[in-house]
């Protein structure tokens, strides 16, 4: 998946693109697809079958409507493509799944677990992970970046949620199964439905017993939280628990490990890393453009609730629409220069993480681990230079780099620092 767009969009028929198709991530050219729809149909019908079809959206006015408002596209009916046509088991009962005003009262409790300052606590924690996931690079031996970054959100969801270290390796590879079930990485042998329910199964059941050792046992972690919290004077059930269990881990899963490898890919090698590293006060920007600019979170998908009508098209009552974040991002009337990594760019509300009520909620999770990240990458090594072929995700929904090979070159004496300090 190009970052970057390399085609004409006038060269594109729209009528023959399938933004279903996870090869188009892997392979293709989504930007220039994107670009296309932005300027042509930025509200564009697909029909994917004789009965099913989705409403595309590309720019960022229009896409933070259909996040922002609750009473126009709901959740609750599902907002990951592969539930096309099909009614989410989990709605009224997964934060991602719910409307406000139930899902406001929901996320209130979780929302106020994941303030800045309770984070960071776990700051510490967050820093021995990514020194140890980053000392492979101190050879001289060509380093895969992406697979290092696939550990990283663990180390925080794993530690909030209280989660056996010896359990990550596993659940890092099932949420990725469940987000990529076509990539050749990670499918089953049975195909692309059974790798899906096969994670599924695997996910829930694991913490169905996690769930049974914790209720005995609650401390503070954010699996204790769920447990313990009430909705209109009544406990989530178990089901509703295990769904938000699942979103919980799935979104530190899918998001925190593909900025990092989508910026490093962009400027490895360039004069933005070395400004980027040079100066301390970019830090925040920069993290801010890295996320806009890798877009992990390739779609988010809503229901219309009414007949609504969006740049001359009439979307009925319960038509499907899906918002492409990476598009919305790439908008020119939204971001100067859209194409073009700037790690000074100020204002930059750019989407990735959401719009409105469904704002990730962990955003403050996902931005310390980054923030982390970056300062060891910048205080460590001198530069970075490509080492092979990149190569991402066969997904729709997670826009992700799952190899970057590099080979490091350090800063002064940032060996023995950093082995000692992952010692």
């Amino acid at each position: 998946m190009r970052l970057n767009k390399s085609a004409v969009p006038g060269e594109i028929d729209l009528d023959t693109v399938d933004l279903t198709d996870s090869s188009l991530y892997a392979h293709g050219d989504p930007h220039a697809v994107w670009d296309a729809m932005r300027e042509r149909a930025p509200v564009h019908w697909q029909q994917v079958d004789d009965t099913l079809g989705f409403w595309s959206v590309t720019k960022f006015e229009d896409a933070d409507l259909v996040l922002r408002d609750h009473t126009l596209f709901t959740s609750q009916r599902g907002t990951m493509l592969f539930l096309l046509g099909k009614d989410d088991p989990a709605r009224g009962r997964q934060m991602a799944a719910t409307d406000p005003p139930r899902h406001t009262r929901m996320r209130g409790p979780m929302q106020h677990a994941l303030t800045n300052k309770r984070v960071e606590k776990y700051s510490d924690a967050v820093t021995a992970e990514v020194r140890a996931l980053l000392a492979p690079a101190l050879g001289e031996e060509r380093f895969d970046f992406a697979e290092a970054m696939m550990a990283l959100p663990m180390a925080t969801a794993g530690t909030m949620m209280g989660l056996p270290r010896e359990d990550w390796a596993r659940l890092t590879r099932l949420t990725t199964m469940s987000i990529a079930p076509e990539d050749p990485e990670f499918a089953g042998p049975d195909g692309v439905n059974e790798t899906l329910q096969a994670a599924h199964r695997e996910l829930f059941a694991y913490f169905h017993d996690l769930l049974r050792e914790r209720r005995g046992n609650l401390g503070d972690d954010l699996v204790s939280l769920l447990l313990d919290m009430e909705i209109d004077g009544r406990r989530l059930e178990t089901g509703a628990i295990l769904s938000n269990c699942y979103s919980l881990i799935l979104g530190a899963n899918v998001t925190t490990p593909f900025v990092p490898t989508g910026a490093m890919a962009e400027i490895v090698g360039t004069g933005v890393w070395d400004e980027w590293r040079a100066d301390p006060k970019l830090l925040n920007t920069g993290l801010d453009e890295a996320l806009r600019w890798s877009s992990p979170a390739n779609h988010f998908m809503r229901y219309a609730l009414q007949d609504v009508e969006l740049r001359g098209r009439k979307i009925r009552a319960g038509d499907a629409v899906v918002v492409w974040l990476g598009a919305a991002n790439r908008d020119a009337e939204a971001f100067t220069d859209p194409f073009t990594f700037d790690i000074r760019r100020k204002p930059n509300r750019h989407v990735a993480f959401g719009s409105g009520p469904h704002y990730c909620v962990g955003h403050t999770v996902a931005r310390m681990s980054l923030k982390i990240l970056f300062t060891e990458l910048f205080q460590t090594f001198e530069s970075f230079e490509l080492a092979g072929e990149v190569e991402h995700l066969h997904s729709n929904f997670v826009a992700g780099i799952k190899h970057l090979p590099l080979v490091a070159r350090l800063r002064g004496d940032a060996a023995g620092r950093l082995g000692q300090l992952v010692g």
